[in-house]
């Protein structure tokens, strides 16, 4: 019987698919060598429940979320090659939410060069989760960067605290100063375009973007989102994150749960943040990196084997 069962999308292992991911390809020659057994099924959500209690095997779903004690949920946690590897879920729906961010207990001479090299890689690189424009945009400072989300896709309607248009309405009558807005770069409802058209004719200081996205952060004060991976890269850039929804980097941003509180914030001076600390607390402690050496190791403890 094997030890652990990786449950992949089907595309992954059809005629012509991708195949697996270098992550699973890694952990996987690892197991090999070790002489742990393993399989790898092709992910039917609907009767995972069941598989799991077929067995006492760990169970390693891609891209989910369903907490049990034997399964480990597994995606790549925002920035690539980091990724989550957790028993209740994957982004917003980890355990690294209700995790204790030691802050005083890091060492800031391993927390430093850490938090360099991956700003080197993502903000100096211009890289993001989904493409951006190469070509750089100019804008004047601005009091807050506002990035919006889909709510059309089911997990970001899930987790708001408050829908788009309240965030987005809210920093605007919040905010004495320019305020500039990115849709999502696979927002293509005109929906959207029409609401960013109707706020835009009631707040005058309000400008819509598609620039890239770090030349957006790298001009404003603070950024404001529900729970977007922007939230971690404005991190690097050492910029305050307000966050409006459910987030497993919650740990030094602002929260706000309503239009009242999410004003509040807007209305009192940002403070500094550990943003070296905390990067390298959330993805070298609590994520797994897929090009560490000790990352069969890693994995195989998580997995409590």
């Amino acid at each position: 019987m094997a030890e652990i069962v990786f449950h992949v999308p089907r595309s992954w292992l059809g005629f012509g698919g991708g195949g697996l991911r270098p992550f699973y390809l890694r952990v996987i020659k690892g197991l090999e060598a070790r002489g742990v057994s393993f399989e790898v099924v092709i992910l039917d959500r609907a009767t995972l429940p069941e598989s799991v209690a077929a067995d006492d095997a760990i169970h390693v779903v891609h891209h989910g979320r369903y907490a049990h004690p034997r399964v480990r949920n597994a995606d790549v946690a925002y920035i690539y090659p980091f990724w989550n590897f957790d028993p209740q879920g994957i982004r917003a729906f980890s355990s690294i939410a209700q995790a204790h961010f030691p802050q005083d207990d890091i060492d800031p001479d391993v927390a430093r060069p850490f938090f360099r090299r991956v700003r080197k890689r993502i903000v100096q690189g211009r890289r993001s989760r989904y493409a951006q424009p190469e070509a750089v945009t100019t804008l004047a400072r601005v009091k807050a960067a506002v990035f919006l989300q889909s709510e059309g896709h089911r997990v970001v309607g899930e987790t708001c605290y408050l829908d788009r248009w309240q965030m987005l309405e809210t920093v605007c009558a919040s905010v004495d100063g320019p305020v500039v807005v990115k849709p999502h770069p696979r927002d293509g409802d005109p929906a959207t375009g029409e609401g960013l058209r109707e706020i835009c004719a009631r707040f005058p200081h309000l400008v819509v973007s598609d620039g890239n996205i770090h030349d957006l952060i790298a001009v404003s004060e603070r950024v404001v989102t529900i729970n977007s991976a922007v939230g971690i890269e404005a991190y690097l850039h050492r910029k305050p994150v307000v966050l409006c929804g459910q987030s497993d980097f919650h740990h030094i941003a602002d929260v706000a749960r309503s239009q009242v509180q999410l004003s509040e914030i807007l209305e009192r001076a940002p403070r500094k943040r550990a943003y070296d600390k905390f990067i390298w607390w959330y993805f070298a402690e609590q994520c797994l990196s897929g090009t560490d050496p000790d990352l069969v190791d890693r994995v195989l403890a998580r997995c409590g084997l």
